[in-house]
């Protein structure tokens, strides 16, 4: 069983990219994604039991990455939040720490830090899967 991934991110390229590099090296399927922050935090607290992992641009089309962050605060301790940015100063991840997001990564410098993230995230979570379908 794959990861249901939902992509937050407003530019349509890096979107795509992500999307076929995620699914083709990671245990990853995307089942949506949005270009604001209206969209996908509207989506992601919406379909609570619909996603796993959540990859997150702060600067959108519309509002920003963090009001998606913090509209997800209460999400289930097994859904993973990441950021994925351009912008992940040192001020920036403590913002996001602050909003409980698992992980930071920059796009310019970490994007294969983030696919070993999602290949880890992905082999926990199939272990949880095979663990619960054997109780």
């Amino acid at each position: 069983m794959k990861m249901r991934t939902y992509l937050v991110e407003d530019n349509p390229i890096i979107r795509d990219n992500l999307i076929s590099t995620l699914e083709e090296l990671a245990p990853v399927t995307t089942v949506g994604s949005a270009a604001t922050e209206e969209e996908g935090a509207a989506w992601l607290t919406s379909h609570q039991g619909q996603w796993d992992l959540a990859i997150v641009d702060l600067f959108l089309k519309s509002g920003s990455g963090l009001g998606v962050l913090q509209a997800c605060r209460a999400r289930d301790a097994k859904q993973t939040i990441v950021v994925f940015s351009n912008y992940a100063t040192r001020d920036v991840r403590q913002r996001c720490a602050q909003l409980g997001v698992d992980a930071v990564f920059d796009k310019s410098t970490e994007i294969d830090a983030l696919l070993a993230y999602c290949v880890g995230q992905g082999k926990k979570f199939e272990a949880a899967q095979s663990d619960s379908r054997a109780a």
